[in-house]
């Protein structure tokens, strides 16, 4: 297999530094078959890789930050590699995660507005140095907290 020596081509090292994954974390994508093409290797057997494996290790890399299970990565990753002709699978398994996130951060986002109108109670009482406004969790519902919350 020849060399592949140019301006897109990368040792493992590199790769690291780009997608922010360890040499550990590189090779097991690789003996995992989650990259699109096989990695080339040297005479001397070092990885070397292009710039399309480094994009694709961006997309998993993003796509497992997102909570996405290696399963469905490898899966997602077997559809890419059959080519053209499978757009609808690739399809529902990317707006089936997409629900997934999406919930993660309603969920989040209802955590979020609790926390940013706790802040703004705590920092009330700081500016007043008064109670007034804090309530003890042990003796007011979520309910009375959510009542709280959207009167002001």
């Amino acid at each position: 297999m020849p060399a592949i020596h140019d301006s897109d081509s990368f040792s493992i090292g590199g790769v690291a530094a780009r997608t922010g994954l360890s040499v550990h974390a590189l090779r097991f994508y690789e003996r995992e078959n989650l990259m699109v093409s096989p990695v080339q290797r040297t005479s001397g057997g070092r990885r070397i890789y292009t710039q399309t494996d480094v994009d694709w290790l961006t997309i998993c890399t993003k796509l497992r930050a997102s909570g996405m299970p290696l399963a469905s990565l490898q899966t997602f990753a077997d559809l890419v590699r059959q080519g053209p002709g499978n757009e609808h699978q690739r399809l529902d398994l990317l707006r089936s995660h997409q629900a997934r996130v999406q919930a993660q951060l309603d969920a989040l986002t209802e955590c979020l507005d609790l926390i940013t109108w706790k802040v703004a109670v705590y920092e009330e009482h700081v500016a007043t140095d008064t109670a007034e406004g804090l309530w003890d969790p042990a003796a007011t519902s979520a309910a009375d907290a959510r009542d709280q919350r959207t009167a002001s």
